[in-house]
């Protein structure tokens, strides 16, 4: 009769099930009640290395590594008790020795009696969901530390602009010329990130120089160049704070407070330290005894980057140059 399926021709459902497991992804396994393995998917050679006729009549255990031997008779028992385990997470060793982390999903077998004579276990690989957790778990620490450092230096930067400032309203234009060159820096941090794994633990040096300077560079008279290098996510914000600290100096009182007035920023590195070389050009001479850019902030930064900070009022305007511990930018 047509339409009508036909029985006789139909797969056997044993045959369908053993097409399922050995098409499977996941790692597939059967064990008795004494931890022998009986059965071994395509899946299971994937994911441990082993061919099945390598594995089938040896104790499960050789997945197992030493240190976590004993989660099979926790497992067992609770096979035996009828229970199964689901999304249990855990770590197990290949044929060539490494580890790889894994999700196991045990449930007894039982035979045609219903007695429980074995259990099934199907494990899936999660090193990447892994690695990813321990990334988001260690971002979040570091968010926890900088933002609690973050609000420590925000206290530190309005005590200091109230104590060197004339009036409120300075006071005020120090504090947010500050925290918004702190953000163009954690924002050049967090963009870099972005890019990769490879890129989540340094800022190039140029770059950090020139995102300070972005403000600034009106009419192409900012010229940054020379030597690059990697500064750490941690040592970025004390070295753009000194950045900024030069820069609002020349914006107020040096080169940059003219319109002919140039800035030329010079690295220079080698093994040890990189040397930061500030050149103003055409701008007015210093006010008798001030005391110059950011100086309550310089000896705090300076020391946090093992760095030294050397200044000369020249006639064509300031000559700065800062030194570096290579070892304090990479800390």
């Amino acid at each position: 009769m047509q339409g009508m399926p036909d029985i006789a021709n139909a797969p056997d459902p044993r045959d369908w099930l053993a097409a399922i497991i050995d098409g499977s992804e996941d790692a597939i396994v059967s064990k008795n009640l004494n931890g022998i393995i009986q059965s071994w998917n395509p899946g299971a050679t994937r994911l441990f290395g082993y061919a099945a006729d390598e594995v089938i009549g040896k104790s499960i255990t050789i997945l197992i590594p030493q240190d976590r031997l004993d989660e099979e008779p926790l497992i067992l028992a609770k096979i035996q008790s009828g229970k199964r385990v689901e999304h249990f997470e855990t770590r197990r060793r290949r044929k060539d020795g490494s580890l790889v982390d894994i999700s196991l999903t045990i449930s007894p077998i039982r035979n045609e009696n219903g007695v429980i004579v074995g259990a099934s276990k199907i494990a899936r690989d999660i090193t990447e969901k892994r690695a990813a957790q321990e990334q988001q778990q260690l971002l979040m620490g570091e968010m926890r530390h900088r933002v609690k450092n973050l609000f420590a230096l925000a206290k530190a930067i309005v005590a200091i602009s109230a104590k060197t400032s004339a009036n409120q309203g300075d006071i005020i234009a120090d504090v947010q010329a500050r925290l918004s060159s702190l953000a163009r820096a954690h924002d050049l941090i967090m963009s870099d990130r972005l890019l990769g794994p490879e890129n989540e633990q340094h800022v190039g040096l140029l770059t950090l120089v020139r995102t300070i300077l972005e403000p600034y560079a009106t009419d192409d008279r900012i010229s940054v160049r020379g030597d690059d290098c990697d500064v750490d996510g941690k040592s970025v914000t004390n070295l753009a704070l000194l950045l900024h600290e030069l820069a609002t100096n020349a914006a107020k009182h040096g080169s940059l407070s003219t319109e002919t007035g140039r800035l030329e920023v010079e690295v220079s590195a080698d093994d040890d330290r990189t040397r930061i070389l500030w050149r103003e050009t055409g701008g007015p001479l210093p006010a008798p005894g001030r005391a110059g850019f950011g100086s309550r902030l310089e000896g705090g930064l300076a020391s946090a980057l093992n760095a030294t900070v050397e200044r000369d009022w020249q006639p064509t305007g300031l000559v700065a140059s800062i030194a570096i511990s290579r070892a304090a930018m990479s800390a």
